[in-house]
């Protein structure tokens, strides 16, 4: 996986902006990367650190992200435009949430959705 497509695609893709990144010098690899989101909030993305004695307990694979915004209508086309794929188009749920979830290139899978919990 290239080092800056975990940071790459949400911010291209869905309109996050890039807060601070650390990359291991020898790898590459982001080991903390910290993306804000427009409407508020943001996330913590980072790769496995071999030498964290916690770390190994936490399972490897992919995660779920899910967005809360008033907007899923316009994250489904940048997504679309993105190349994203797209694994639910703008579904009503039965809660009232209205939104798309997409799989990124690193094979995480983001909700974007109108509910968003008190």
């Amino acid at each position: 996986m290239p080092t800056r497509l975990v940071t790459d695609f949400p911010v291209c893709a869905f309109g996050f902006r890039e807060q601070f990144v650390v990359t291991n010098e020898q790898s590459e690899n982001i080991m903390h990367a910290e993306i804000r989101w427009p409407g508020g909030g943001g996330i913590m993305l980072g790769d496995r650190l071999s030498d964290d004695e916690k770390q190994p307990e936490l399972p490897e694979g992919p995660s779920s992200v899910y967005i809360a915004t008033g907007e899923p209508d316009a994250l489904f086309e940048r997504a679309v435009q993105a190349d994203a794929e797209i694994i639910r188009g703008l579904t009503e749920e039965g809660y009232g949430s209205r939104g798309p979830t997409a799989i990124v290139p690193e094979g995480n899978m983001w909700s974007f959705r109108t509910y968003a919990s008190e």
